[in-house]
């Protein structure tokens, strides 16, 4: 038992006793708060089902804070590498979408012809995450790919853009999995980790180095929140390297120029 007094004596005090218990044995955040979640059901089963008058000890919210990983992004010489080994039309296009427009896998699985308006070189991307509709703009490079492979498509009824080239399922959308392991195939082949959604974080750092605006940014991958995009931020140390410099060398000269006059 993981307390030394009766159920209904539990209170809030003992739960955070448990945590630094369960820290104190090195368990991770995440099993942690499973422990958690698992005694406030337990007093909720109490209370609901037992007819029990009893406190829930587990507020609600209460749970450690898991750290987020910094996004992942290939390097310049690794986007070439990558994209040097893709010589199928449909798979250069779907990653182009990914790297220079920043669509997420889903999006691209679910991308319609109608949905491309070629003469303005933008997309609108409908019901994305969160059931948010948003547009982007298609790069030269990316018009390129996607003109090379529309072209030699295998059908013209099929609203979806992106079709499965061989098989029994031949001429059918492509599914999210399946664009998943034509990125594993060429992970393999390259010898990079490399993943669809890769490509997109590596959208968002090159257009950070590029000094694009945050809130662009944020429009361009759908983002519902700033913080999500700014995590980026951590990411992108050229940006930062550029402001510190160019904001230093001001600091610098309006310095020595107030030292000129004492």
């Amino acid at each position: 038992m993981w307390v030394d007094v009766p159920i209904e004596h539990v209170n809030y005090d003992k739960i955070i006793a448990y945590i630094d218990y369960l820290l104190d044995r090195r368990l991770r955040p995440e099993t942690i708060n499973c422990h958690l979640k698992s005694i406030r059901r337990f007093y909720s089963y109490m209370r609901d089902e037992k007819q029990i008058a009893i406190s829930n000890p587990v507020k609600t919210g209460c749970k450690l804070r898991i750290s987020q990983p910094l996004p992942k992004h290939l390097k310049d010489e690794e986007v070439i590498r990558l994209f040097n080994v893709i010589k199928s039309n449909r798979d250069r296009a779907m990653f182009m979408l990914m790297l220079r427009c920043g669509l997420r896998v889903e999006e691209v699985a679910n991308l319609r012809l109608a949905a491309i308006d070629w003469r303005r070189s933008k997309l609108y991307v409908f019901n994305g995450k969160g059931q948010k509709d948003r547009v982007v703009y298609i790069s030269h490079d990316t018009y390129k790919a996607l003109v090379d492979y529309v072209k030699h498509r295998l059908s013209l009824r099929v609203r979806k853009v992106f079709l499965v080239e061989k098989g029994t399922h031949k001429g059918k959308p492509l599914s999210v999995r399946g664009i998943q392991k034509r990125m594993e195939y060429y992970a393999k082949k390259t010898g990079l980790p490399v993943s669809c959604h890769q490509l997109r974080h590596t959208m968002a750092t090159q257009l950070l180095n590029a000094d694009a605006d945050l809130v662009s940014i944020q429009d361009l991958l759908g983002h519902s929140r700033i913080k999500t995009t700014q995590r980026y931020c951590r990411v992108s140390n050229l940006k930062v390297q550029r402001d510190y410099f160019k904001a230093i060398e001001e600091v610098i000269k309006r310095t020595t120029m107030n030292n000129n006059f004492t």
